[in-house]
């Protein structure tokens, strides 16, 4: 077992968002699905009874080996880490998946253009980054531990009319 590598605070934003735009759902006491933001994907999180050790099978989770947006999620929905929820309200509906295909998946620029839009819209830059802030040092203080049950990232739906 190991313990999980840290994300691009980017990550901590995304988390933010689907909490935001309930997109979590927790589907039974250790379990939870986690719509992308674009909703054409539904990951899987699941975690122990004692949340030390936790898995998702979003691409960062699988792939890179650092906790994903959905296990963010999950640890703010459940309580395991505090947030301010206004604050979580600031970045509601971002489409993440657009947004990150813009910038060509360089995080800190597309968290810039949505803090820019964001600060126009009259919220405040500074509040959403120390938020992230104090986020980011929880996660980093559970040591979560990467369970040994791994699922394949979803293919996306197809949408049909």
């Amino acid at each position: 077992m190991s313990t999980w590598k840290m994300p691009p605070k980017a990550k901590v934003y995304e988390g933010l968002s689907a909490v935001a735009d309930k997109r979590v759902s927790l589907t039974g006491r250790t379990t939870a699905q986690v719509q992308s933001s674009s909703r054409d994907k539904t990951y899987d999180v699941e975690w122990s009874e004692d949340i030390s050790e936790i898995t998702s099978n979003d691409n960062a989770s699988y792939w890179q080996g650092y906790m994903g947006y959905p296990i963010i999620a999950v640890l703010l929905q459940i309580g395991k880490i505090s947030f301010n929820p206004l604050i979580a309200k600031l970045l509601a509906d971002v489409p993440w998946k657009s947004v990150n295909e813009q910038f060509k998946r360089d995080y800190d620029k597309a968290i810039n253009h949505i803090l820019d839009e964001i600060e126009a819209r009259g919220g405040s830059r500074t509040e959403i980054a120390q938020e992230v802030e104090k986020i980011y040092e929880q996660l980093g203080a559970l040591g979560l531990q990467r369970s040994q049950r791994r699922r394949r990232p979803p293919k996306e739906k197809q949408l049909t009319e």
